[in-house]
């Protein structure tokens, strides 16, 4: 694990978050459970670079939690771009659209209340960029779900795939079960190029072919 100093070092020499995401941060951290689940300063500025590069139509999103995430992918959207993002819990419901409408970017965010595996159906595509970050057990069914709606040259970013270190050891849990079957089967897709990151928990960047 990276020490909380190199960590604290890293975010010096990275650009600022927005004061509007500090704040997501800091009320994230004082009224949320599982703060931890923030994508934070560091991710949230490489997801906003990885989106500027591509400067997406469409981006999908499995997992908004506090929304933090998605208001850093929205950065880099095309003018017309839109940004649909699942999330399963419904109690995040008021933070997420309150921090959504102070962003600017409410009219490319789509917000989608649900089961990500019953949403997703609906959704057509296609998508430059998918990042996921949801329950870890259902990784590769989100996974075989959303890529032949995932345009050739797309990204698709897994959160999490080295799982506080559970990949290298016997945890029976189903969170560790499902990302060794999800980094298991990446592993194996030929349709694809992929890099695993030792970046915070692990990130997953994955290139269709």
């Amino acid at each position: 694990m990276i020490s909380k100093e190199i960590t604290e070092y890293a975010a010096a020499h990275s650009s600022t978050e927005s004061d509007l995401l500090k704040q997501l941060d800091r009320e994230t951290h004082l009224k949320v459970l599982s703060p931890g689940m923030l994508s934070g300063h560091i991710q949230g500025r490489l997801l906003s670079m990885i989106s500027h590069l591509v400067k997406p139509v469409q981006i999908l999103e499995i997992g908004t939690y506090t929304g933090y995430s998605a208001l850093c992918l929205a950065e880099g959207l095309a003018e017309n771009g839109v940004l649909h993002t699942i999330e399963a819990n419904n109690e995040l419901v008021e933070i997420i659209e309150r921090y959504f409408l102070a962003s600017g970017f409410d009219e490319h965010l789509q917000l989608h209340i649900g089961d990500a595996k019953r949403v997703l159906p609906s959704l057509t595509g296609p998508f430059e960029i998918v990042f996921i970050d949801a329950d870890k057990e259902n990784y590769v069914n989100y996974y075989n779900l959303i890529f032949d709606k995932v345009r050739p040259g797309g990204l698709i970013i897994a959160d999490n795939t080295l799982w506080h270190g559970n990949v290298l050891t016997n945890d029976k849990g189903k969170e560790t079960i499902g990302i060794v079957a999800f980094n298991e089967m990446i592993k194996k897709d030929l349709r694809i190029e992929k890099v695993l990151l030792p970046f915070r928990d692990g990130l997953m960047i994955i290139r269709k072919l």
